[in-house]
C-alpha cells in the first residue's frame, strides 16, 4: 500500500493535478482511473476494502458452521452426513483468503485469491444443496447467489473481479440447475436468466457506489493541494510579516513577540538575558554621500556580521529601526555580553565599508548599549530595553564606536566609559 506520505506528496505532482481536474471536469459516469490515480486511489481504500473482505469471510465461516450444526441435529443422519464434506470445503478456504488480506500485497496476487476464494465458496454453498437434493437442491442455489450478491454489493474491488465474481456465480447456478432432475431445460434457462438480471443491477450499483467514491477522492485531491497551497502561501505571509525584507533578519514585531515568550508572564527571563541595542554610526550620512543604495547594502552586511558572532541556535537577532539592531543574548552574565558586543563592533570596523561623512571613521562603525538582567531580576523587556537604549544614547553622547553597560548609578557609568575608551586608545 503506498504510503500517506507518498498519497500527499503525489498532490504536488504537476501531472496528477492535471489529471484530478480533467476527471473532475467530466460527467461523473464518465469518470474512469487509470495509471498513478487508480494506484493512489487503491491505496487509499485499501484498508477498508481488506477490513470488509475478511469480516465478511469469517461471517461466510461461521454460518457455514452453525448451518452444519443445525442440520445434524435436525435433519435425517444419512442427509446431515452427505452435506458435511461439502460444507468442510469453506472454512480453510476463507482462512487462506484472510491471510492473503492481512496485509497489502500485489494485486495479481490478490485478486486471483479473492476470486477463486469465491468460487470454492459458492461451489461449497451449492455443492451441499446438490448433495442432500430434494428440496435443498433449488433451496442451497438460490443461498449461492444470495452469497454472491451480498459479496457484490460489498466487496469494494475492481469492476473486472466483481464480474468475475458474477459470472461464475450465474455459471454455477445455470450448470447445477441443468442437472436438477425437477426442472425442465427451459425453466433452467429462465431461472438463470431472472437472476442474471438481478446480478447486473447489483452490479451497476456497485459500479455506481465506486465511481461516488472515485469522485469523492478527486475531490479530496484537489482539496488537500489547494489546502497545502494555502498553507505554503499563510507560511509565506507569516514569513514576510515577521522578517525584516532588506536584510532577511527578523523585525521588531517577532523580536516583540520572542521577548514576551522568553520572559513569559512573571516578567523574568528564567535563565537571565542581555539585550544589545546596536546603532551605525552616522548612517545618515552614508546615505548622503553614497546614496540609499550604499546604504541598504551596509545594512544588509552589518545583519550579517552580527549574527556571525552571535549563537545561531541560541541568541535572537532583529532589525528594530532604520539602522537600529537588537540583539537578545539568553543565559549570558555582564562579561560575556560585552564580550560579544566587542565582538560584533570590532568586526563591522574590521570589515571596511566606506562612510566617507562619518566624524569617527571614514569606515562604518557601530555604537553598542548594553543591558543585562539575571534570573533573580523581576524587571519587564520593555524595562531592559530602556536600559540598553540609555547606555546606547550614552555611548553615542561620548564619541560613538564603543561598546557601553548600563548601570543604575551614574559614577559607575562613567567609570565604565573611561575604562572602555582608554583600552580603546
Amino acid at each position: 500500500m503506498v504510503s500517506d506520505q507518498k498519497r500527499l506528496g503525489a498532490q504536488d505532482d504537476p501531472a496528477i493535478t492535471a489529471e484530478v481536474e480533467q476527471l473532475l471536469a467530466r460527467r461523473t459516469r464518465d469518470i474512469r482511473f487509470s495509471g498513478e490515480i487508480e494506484r493512489l486511489f487503491r491505496a487509499r481504500v485499501w484498508s477498508q476494502t481488506a477490513k470488509i473482505i475478511r469480516a465478511w469471510m469469517m461471517w461466510v465461516a461461521v454460518l457455514d458452521v452453525l448451518t452444519l450444526a443445525l442440520y445434524m441435529v435436525i435433519l435425517p443422519r444419512a442427509i446431515a452426513v452427505s452435506m458435511l464434506l461439502p460444507g468442510a470445503i469453506i472454512p480453510p478456504v476463507v482462512i487462506a483468503v484472510v491471510l492473503a488480506w492481512r496485509k497489502p500485497r500485489p494485486s495479481w496476487l490478490q485478486g486471483p485469491t479473492l476470486i477463486a476464494g469465491m468460487f470454492l465458496i459458492l461451489f461449497s454453498v451449492a455443492l451441499v444443496g446438490v448433495s442432500a437434493g430434494g428440496e435443498f437442491y433449488e433451496r442451497h442455489l438460490n443461498i449461492m447467489l444470495f452469497v454472491a450478491i451480498t459479496a457484490i454489493i460489498i466487496f469494494g474491488i475492481p469492476l473486472a473481479w466483481t464480474m468475475t465474481i458474477a459470472a461464475l456465480a450465474l455459471g454455477l447456478y445455470l450448470i447445477f440447475q441443468l442437472q436438477n432432475p425437477a426442472i425442465e431445460l427451459g425453466s433452467a434457462v429462465a431461472a438463470t436468466l431472472f437472476f442474471a438480471s438481478g446480478v447486473l443491477a447489483t452490479i451497476a450499483a456497485r459500479r455506481i457506489m465506486t465511481i461516488l467514491a472515485q469522485k469523492t477522492f478527486l475531490f479530496e485531491l484537489r482539496d488537500r493541494r489547494r489546502v497545502a497551497e494555502l498553507a505554503k502561501a499563510n507560511a509565506r505571509l507569516e514569513l514576510l510579516a515577521r522578517t525584516d525584507p532588506l536584510t532577511g533578519i527578523a523585525n521588531r514585531r517577532w523580536m516583540t513577540e520572542t521577548l514576551d515568550h522568553l520572559w513569559g508572564n512573571d516578567k523574568r527571563c528564567l535563565d537571565g538575558a542581555a539585550m544589545l541595542m546596536c546603532d551605525i554610526d552616522h548612517f545618515k550620512k552614508l546615505n548622503d554621500h553614497l546614496g540609499h543604495a550604499e546604504g541598504d547594502r551596509c545594512l544588509v552586511e552589518v545583519a550579517r556580521i552580527i549574527q556571525e558572532n552571535v549563537r545561531r541556535d541560541h541568541d535572537h537577532v532583529a532589525r528594530y529601526g532604520g539602522e537600529e539592531f537588537l540583539v537578545i543574548l539568553p543565559g549570558v552574565n555582564e562579561e560575556e555580553a560585552v564580550f560579544v558586543a566587542e565582538r560584533i563592533r570590532k568586526s563591522v570596523e574590521a570589515a571596511g565599508f566606506p562612510n566617507p561623512g562619518s566624524r569617527v571613521s571614514r569606515r562604518v562603525t557601530l555604537s553598542i548599549g548594553v543591558a543585562v538582567q539575571t534570573s533573580e531580576e523581576a524587571i519587564s523587556p520593555e524595562q531592559l530595553q530602556r536600559q540598553a537604549d540609555a547606555a546606547l544614547y550614552l555611548a553615542k553622547q561620548t564619541g560613538r564606536n564603543q561598546v557601553l553597560l548600563h548601570r543604575p548609578d551614574s559614577a559607575e557609568r562613567k567609570h565604565s566609559q573611561s575604562t572602555r575608551s582608554a583600552a580603546r586608545r
